[in-house]
């Protein structure tokens, strides 16, 4: 027997990561981030002018833990680029530092200002 409301949880989490070319799952929103992991990723996105689509996982309690049990991944903000797991705050924020995450996005052909 499996929970549908699990499954369903996946479906959209796995519709929403290939149907945009960056996802942030993130508690909060991107005007008003609730922690402050949530508050670097968006500053950086902003930063580097790259549009993403967010998704606030304090909305919806199943995809607050649909998302960490879709990559076993234990921690929000996640952060996804052309449907493929990047990773979290600190991640990203290295690959920032680094200049990766810019070369990973041009790579990608995502838009950066």
């Amino acid at each position: 027997m499996t929970d549908t409301s699990t499954d369903t949880a996946k479906d959209q989490i796995k519709s929403t990561v290939t149907s945009n070319d960056i996802v942030l799952y993130m508690k909060g929103t991107p005007t008003f981030p609730q922690c402050g992991f949530s508050s670097t990723v968006v500053q950086i996105f902003d930063y580097l002018g790259a549009e993403y689509t967010s998704v606030n996982v304090l909305d919806d309690p199943e995809i607050r833990q649909g998302i960490k049990d879709f990559n076993n991944w234990p921690t929000v903000p996640q952060v996804f680029v052309k449907g493929e797991f990047v990773g979290g705050c600190d991640i990203v924020r290295e690959m920032f530092e680094t200049g990766e995450l810019k070369t990973l996005l041009t790579d990608k052909k995502i838009a950066i200002s």
